[in-house]
């Protein structure tokens, strides 16, 4: 029987021993953070950048998450381009997380590059380690496994959150470009539905207050947008609205893409017709405006979540 126990016990630490541990100040309390994306796109973009560093560098913030698009949507897609971007998101004082963007590997081909080696290029920059960049003191876990390419896919956890990024593009989700495209979209689909479904079984078994997820593709719940074929987010809409439904607590769920800042609840209950209340969308600045959302989590609200633009900061003389 002690044997059985011990072999038991070994068996739930495997399980449980990939996942990083909590941000050690955010245990029990709230904490702040900081959202941008869609920047810079331009060399005014990037001195622009730098100022905001400089500025966010004075906050009281836990980390920084990128939700993508760190050149335009005609490149550069360079090499050098990307590094610099690398060196300068490394000015960050806290720990820096980022997820691709369509416009650094999807969109890359309108320059010439080959989009899948561009993603693989990303990939060895901005997401090879399991820490954060800039600040390294946040562990983060990767997706693994069978679906071990997309390092892209990573999480951790937070003030009793789960944080979770996701590569969902813009750009259609890279859905109706080409035969390879279109299987590139299907294989990745598939490594973000596996994850999200594990995050939300892992957010439970944690028994977690909330879960903010973040990508850099709109997923168009509007429906505004026109397409000549399929529809690249049907899918990864469902999905969002099944888990939310699934885990029953807070969601938030932070998009790029469309550069406007949105705060909404965009996706209806099946039930009512109405807007589902646990499920809230955030959309981030972007290109040609340089600016970031405060965004926090205050375990004695209701809605778990608190967002709201950064001040800009007055003009230099």
């Amino acid at each position: 029987m002690t044997r059985l126990l011990f072999v038991l016990l070994l068996a739930l630490a495997a399980c449980t021993a990939h996942l990083p541990r909590p941000l050690p100040s955010a245990v029990g309390a709230g904490l702040t953070f900081a959202l941008i994306g869609d920047t810079p796109y331009t060399a005014a973009e990037v001195a622009a950048l730098d100022a905001m560093i400089e500025e966010m560098n004075r906050e009281d913030l836990a980390f920084v998450i990128h939700v993508g698009d760190i050149t335009g949507g005609q490149g550069p897609c360079t090499d050098e381009w990307l590094a610099a971007r690398k060196r300068q998101f490394e000015k960050f004082r806290h720990p820096f997380v980022i997820v691709p963007g369509d416009n650094e590997w999807v969109d890359c081909h309108r320059s010439g590059f080959d989009p899948l080696e561009r993603l693989g290029k990303f990939r060895e920059l901005f997401e090879s380690g399991d820490t954060s960049l800039a600040n390294r003191s946040l562990k983060l876990e990767r997706q693994s496994g069978r679906y071990g390419e997309y390092r892209e896919h990573l999480r951790w956890i937070a003030a009793d959150v789960l944080f979770v990024g996701i590569n969902v593009q813009g750009s259609n989700n890279n859905l109706g470009l080409t035969p390879a495209m279109d299987a590139e979209h299907r294989a990745r689909m598939a490594a973000v539905f596996a994850w999200l479904e594990d995050s939300v079984r892992l957010a439970e078994r944690h028994r977690l207050a909330g879960m903010l997820i973040f990508a850099q593709g709109d997923p168009d719940f509007e429906g505004k947008m026109q397409r000549k074929g399929s529809d690249g987010f049907a899918d990864f809409r469902k999905a969002l609205r099944d888990l939310a439904l699934k885990f029953g607590k807070p969601v938030l769920f932070v998009n790029g893409d469309t550069h406007l800042y949105k705060l909404d609840q965009p996706i209806a209950d099946p039930a009512t017709g109405q807007p589902l209340q646990n499920f809230t969308r955030v959309v981030v600045f972007g290109s040609p405006q340089t600016r970031w959302i405060r965004a926090g989590i205050a375990p004695s609200s209701p809605q778990l979540f608190q967002v709201s633009p950064a001040p800009q900061a007055a003009p230099q003389p």
